[in-house]
């Protein structure tokens, strides 16, 4: 019996047992793509990654399994799975030849054999065993996904997930690291996506949008930013520009997510952002770390609380953005300095 039938006659029936075909909100994902395979040289790529089953319930992933043929013993996969595991830092992986199915929590590194899958909600719960209301609230929101023509990278979704994860346990600082050309834009328009679509605020109550400040060091950048959050309500995006300022005489507020740079945030008389008016809707203060804080009605720094978060490139890395793009999490300390560094971008959330 080769894998193809193993998995139709032996290892599907088991995963329609456990619920995973007829529970909603369960998916899963056969030949799930990871890696396209690295580049070799001469347009030739090496062997792709692709995991034979992704368990998706809740819009997480929630466990990996990485199938054999019936004759192959059912540890066999266990080196694959684990790998799987790690880059989509996925909790549970499974290993399994049809006939035993072999289990490894990755958080705790224990190895069992099991003689059954989970079924969806006793996955999700064993992942996510502390209650946490704003952790389901953003992640029942689904990636806008373009009618099914985009799909993030693993890495890609890693990062969404740790700046949720984050935003959900009131972390309020928040600095994303990846490589040149791994997607910063998608991964900060899906992050206000969600935050958007679940009404997350400063105040946590869920009755009112965020609203949401991109900064950029340079127009070209800000208006790609602007052009990639299309998908949202025209009404809803805000281009703010030095003319628009001196026209109105303020800065523009009927709107949900404001594009803007550094220079026209902090710029002269006429286009001054920082006037007392505006003070009430952002006020901008930054350390030599890299955070760039914006906040609604704050009048000095060190006043109510505000979140921030921060996307920066890699730049000095040789490393191929495969080895570089796992997103790095961590808390900034600020000071009310002002601190412009180059080809970086903000978003902040308000």
């Amino acid at each position: 019996m080769n894998e193809a039938q193993t998995r139709q006659d032996l290892i599907d029936p088991k995963l329609r047992d456990a619920g995973w075909y007829d529970t909603e909100g369960a998916r899963i994902r056969p030949e799930f793509p990871i890696t396209k395979g690295a580049l070799i040289g001469g347009g030739q790529r090496s062997s792709k990654l692709a995991a034979d089953y992704v368990l998706q319930y809740r819009n997480r992933n929630v466990g990996v399994i990485e199938a054999k043929k019936r004759d192959l013993p059912y540890t066999e996969g266990v080196a694959q799975a684990k790998d799987y595991a790690e880059r989509m830092q996925i909790r549970f992986a499974y290993a399994t030849n049809g006939l035993k199915i072999y289990r490894i929590d990755m958080k705790l590194g224990q190895e069992e054999e099991v003689d059954r899958f989970p079924t969806p909600e006793e996955l999700y719960d064993a992942t996510f065993a502390e209650a946490n209301e704003w952790r389901d609230k953003l992640f029942s929101v689904p990636f806008e996904d373009k009618g099914g023509a985009w799909q993030p990278r693993y890495y890609q979704e890693n990062a969404i997930s740790r700046v949720l994860e984050a935003v959900a346990n009131e972390e309020d600082r928040i600095l994303l690291t990846l490589a040149t050309g791994t997607g910063k834009t998608a991964i900060s328009f899906q992050i206000a996506w969600k935050l958007f679509h679940a009404k997350w605020s400063l105040q946590r109550d869920g009755t009112r949008r965020p609203r949401i400040l991109f900064l950029a060091d340079r127009n070209v950048l800000a208006d790609q930013a602007f052009n990639s959050f299309g998908a949202f309500d025209e009404d809803a995006l805000v281009r703010i520009r030095p003319s628009e300022i001196k026209k109105r005489g303020k800065v523009q507020k009927n709107g949900s997510i404001f594009f803007t740079i550094f220079q026209t945030f902090m710029s002269g008389p006429m286009g001054r952002l920082t006037s007392e008016s505006t003070q009430r809707t952002f006020l901008t203060s930054s350390s030599s770390t890299s955070a760039t804080v914006v906040g609604p009605a704050m009048r000095v720094p060190g006043g109510p609380s505000w979140s921030t978060f921060r996307l920066r490139s890699s730049w000095a890395s040789r490393q191929r953005p495969s080895a570089m793009s796992m997103a790095t999490l961590m808390r900034t300390s600020v000071s009310p300095c002002m601190s412009i560094p180059s080809r970086r971008a903000s978003m902040t959330v308000s």
